[in-house]
């Protein structure tokens, strides 16, 4: 099983050696890189070139990490896709390989989600968010699967790529259509995938939340799925406890 790992980067030199390196540290041995740039101007271009392992690299102009996104999925040929974001990396270096041994065991699963962690710049993880207990009925309160773990075989990613109209929500669009599809199979499994840094673009504070949630509630009406601000802020609360479970 070829799995297909995506990395969208822009102007990432101060962490991009991190997930590059997370990437090939991992023991599982049939993975494919590949890296999207998006003609990024402070040396991440070099430091990408550095490593062989990279099976795919282009750089050039985009519409956003989504796009990008796509662009890497479409050039993707593993039997299963997933996606590192240049300023996180994974969790341990077992994580391909127990992604791979999840679709061995569940061969009617067509995508599988778990846990990560959020990590501050000392790499100390100051929150955990785990997927165990999501369910479809969530996502009215804007809860989703933690998108860093959701691995899923390629037809999923060819029928449902990101819409990049949405600027921050568009994982959890994805997500969503995926779920209201009865045809695919959705299953969690414990495993912590990676480590993800605070301040990217849907953890950037009081306007990145505004904005997400805003694309939310579009996205749930768009596809006939009811929900309103009031469920999608009741969220809130509930995070306090993932900072707690650290």
């Amino acid at each position: 099983m070829k799995i297909s790992i995506i990395t969208a980067t822009y102007n990432s030199s101060k962490t991009i050696k991190d997930t590059l390196e997370s990437v090939c540290k991992q023991t599982y041995p049939n993975i494919e890189h590949i890296v999207i740039d998006g003609n990024s101007k402070d040396g991440t271009q070099n430091i990408i070139k550095s490593y062989p392992h990279v099976a795919f690299f282009i750089s050039e102009p985009d519409k956003g990490i989504y796009d990008a996104l796509n662009k890497g999925y479409s050039k993707a040929s593993g039997d299963v896709l997933g996606l590192l974001h240049s300023d996180d990396y994974f969790f341990d270096n077992e994580v391909v390989e127990k992604i791979a041994d999840a679709f061995l065991k569940y061969p009617e699963i067509d995508a599988i989600y778990g846990d990560i962690v959020f990590v501050n710049d000392d790499q100390k993880i100051i929150r955990r968010y785990s997927s165990k207990n999501w369910k479809l009925e969530k996502m009215k309160i804007g809860k989703m699967p933690a998108h860093p773990s959701f691995f899923a075989k390629k037809e999923i990613y060819t029928k449902y790529p990101f819409n990049i109209k949405y600027k921050i929500a568009a994982d959890y669009d994805q997500i969503l259509r995926v779920a209201l599809d009865k045809s695919f199979e959705l299953k969690y499994v414990p495993i912590t995938t990676t480590c993800m840094r605070l301040g990217g673009a849907s953890t950037d504070g009081l306007k990145s939340n505004f904005l997400i949630n805003k694309e939310i509630l579009e996205i749930c009406k768009s596809n006939n799925y009811p929900t309103n601000y009031l469920k999608i802020y009741s969220k809130y609360p509930s995070r306090i406890l993932e900072f707690l479970r650290r």
